[in-house]
């Protein structure tokens, strides 16, 4: 598998996704859902694993891509000798079943063209049944519970477990190729009509992104990244997962590969204020409810992570015979990290409430009854050491972000009853507040090295203590905060990206093997946002926004040694912090107030 990660562009329909790289391959798709079973998993294997790709037979001269403006509709173009082809990729609006259409259309001369279909059902090791449709208008790949359906005008053949057509496409033709999910116990899905599909899916996308209210500087990347966003939705629920892909190594060759295809708390608050200050109210409130109903029940079971149903048990194991993206394993189906104490969670939890009612979205009653009991449990543990927002899977520590958040839970309560007239024990939560904000000034603080760290006790630095002000825990203009700003500067940066974890530490299981986290940085950048350090802020924006592919997508990390894009692709928690970090900037360049991502506080 020679692609990189920045290679693929995304294609989906707001209830799962795909991946298409330069070449014309599809090579990673779950079907019929984000947290399914992969229909397609060249990307974490060699591309018998499952792929469907459709390019030019002959020597490719010259190929560029594009999506047509505000859609997920990706055109491919690849020239060679005898003429040009464009492949234009898209998931229409959900019906009754999900289709990948696939349009192939001449540009000028006459091109011969060649399709590959390798269908393979669990994650690469479920060869299905093959077989024509009674009327022979259709070919069915029937495995267990799932059945794919390929319809096309092309006279199509089976050659080594694999489905293949030659054929010629010459100027002003098209020729479309359908790929629909069925259950197979069901009559396979009906056919739909390519050339409306295209129509209904452009006006879909144009409709959506025609309700943004963003018209800042960046709006071109913003609005990629909101579309990213809204693709990444599970719709019937509001889940948004933090990326579509599972096992996208952190370092290439390295054994830190995670499933992403989840939806984490960790990355609430963020995604409301992304959503809400670019005129999203709908998917806002949406998200919203998804957190009320995944978090239900009793405050002492609550996960840091669920699925896109709000799914709790997400069990980790390895497909054993994939062998990774460029070798990386294992490959992990489900994230034992959702089991974990992360304490950081319960103040995500209580902020996004607060943000919303800030905002003015109408809650419903029960909201205020899951925060108070939410704070009296956490009135018992939030002294307790936990696994930190980075999900170690060492033994647990008194983290300083994670002591910072619960300060933020008890904070945002206090605040939400105040402002809104909530019956609540304030004398309490008060007192609390100020205890937890005592013991980690006190115990988080090295005064040595002038700067926040990782743990108590520690030395180390962490990125995620970036978010210190902006959380409201103490004004940027603190000499605490500008003392650990400079610090991660001086200790945590590699070629001007932010690390997650300090490279000084000299642990094998913690040291940064791994690519710059790239959120990290642009926490890094909204501190100096706070602190009136614009232009330092505006540089490292740009740097982030250099390394994006051609399509304005990101993934998790970057390794600025090799010029590669790491982790799971394409990464909410990147795109939601690049919006917001946008929206600092112009907010900062046009008024001297806070910015308008800065928490309520």
């Amino acid at each position: 598998m020679s692609s990189r990660i920045e290679d693929y562009g995304l294609i989906g329909d707001c209830e799962t996704a795909a991946l298409v790289g330069r070449d014309g391959s599809i090579d990673w798709l779950c079907w019929p859902a984000f947290d399914s079973d992969a229909c397609f998993a060249a990307l974490l294997g060699d591309r018998r694993n499952g792929r469907w790709r459709i390019a030019p037979a002959d020597q490719i001269t010259r190929s560029s891509r594009r999506y047509w403006d505000d859609t997920l509709i990706l055109e491919t173009q690849f020239e060679t000798a005898d003429g040009a082809v464009a492949l234009i990729d898209f998931m229409p609006p959900r019906g009754k079943a999900s289709d990948i259409v696939r349009l192939v259309r001449g540009l000028r001369g006459k091109v011969k063209m060649r399709m590959e279909l390798i269908i393979r059902f669990g994650f690469g090791n479920d060869i299905p049944w093959v077989k024509r449709s009674e009327d022979r208008s259709a070919l069915l790949a029937i495995c267990g519970q799932d059945m794919t359906v390929l319809r096309t005008p092309v006279e199509t053949r089976g050659e080594d477990l694999t489905t293949v057509a030659d054929f010629d496409i010459g100027a002003d033709e098209t020729i479309p190729f359908v790929l629909s999910y069925g259950p197979s116990h069901l009559p396979p899905p009906d056919p739909i009509d390519p050339a409306t599909a295209l129509q209904e899916t452009e006006d879909f996308w144009t409709d959506w992104c025609g309700r943004s209210t963003y018209r800042g500087e960046h709006r071109k990347l913003v609005m990629r990244s909101l579309i990213t966003l809204k693709a990444l939705t599970y719709d019937p629920t509001g889940g948004i997962v933090a990326a579509p892909t599972t096992s996208l190594p952190e370092k290439l060759g390295g054994a830190r590969n995670w499933d992403y295809r989840f939806c984490w708390l960790r990355d609430a608050t963020f995604t409301l204020l992304a959503a809400m200050n670019s005129g999203y109210t709908e998917e806002a409130m949406a998200w919203h409810n998804w957190l009320l109903r995944a978090a239900a029940g009793s405050p002492a079971n609550m996960q840091i992570m669920y699925g896109i149903k709000g799914q709790r048990r997400l069990w980790e194991w390895e497909a054993d015979w994939l062998p990774g993206y460029q070798g990386a394993q294992p490959v992990r189906i489900g994230n034992a990290a959702h089991a974990q104490l992360q304490l950081d969670v319960y103040g995500e939890l209580i902020d996004v409430f607060h943000q919303s009612r800030m905002t003015k979205l109408q809650l419903g009653e029960e909201s205020w009854g899951l925060e108070c009991a939410v704070l009296d449990h956490l009135a018992d543990v939030w002294d307790k050491p936990d696994h930190g927002i980075w999900e170690r899977r060492g033994d647990p520590k008194h983290y300083v972000f994670s002591k910072i958040m619960t300060w933020v839970a008890f904070d945002r309560g206090i605040k939400s009853a105040e402002t809104f007239g909530f019956k609540a024990p304030l004398e309490k939560w008060r007192s609390l507040r100020e205890t937890i904000h005592r013991d980690v000034c006190a115990k988080g603080f090295d005064s040595a090295q002038n700067t926040f760290v990782e743990s108590y006790g520690s030395r180390l630095l962490d990125a995620s203590i970036l978010l210190l002000p902006s959380v409201g825990f103490l004004p940027p203009s603190d000499p605490r905060v500008r003392g650990t700003i400079a610090a991660i500067e001086q200790h945590m940066m590699r070629n001007g990206f932010v690390l997650r974890h300090d490279p000084r530490e000299a642990s094998d299981e913690r040291q940064p093997i791994e690519g710059a986290f790239l959120a990290c940085t642009l926490w890094l950048a909204d501190a100096h946002v706070l602190a009136g350090n614009i232009e330092k802020a505006q540089v490292l924006f740009d740097r982030i926004v250099k390394i994006a592919n051609d399509l304005g997508l990101l993934a998790e990390e970057f390794d600025s040694d090799v010029g590669r894009q790491l982790g799971n692709f394409p990464q909410a928690l990147t795109h939601i912090a690049l919006i917001n970090t946008a929206h600092n900037l112009d907010e900062a360049r046009i008024s001297s107030e806070k910015p308008a991502m800065q928490r309520s506080q």
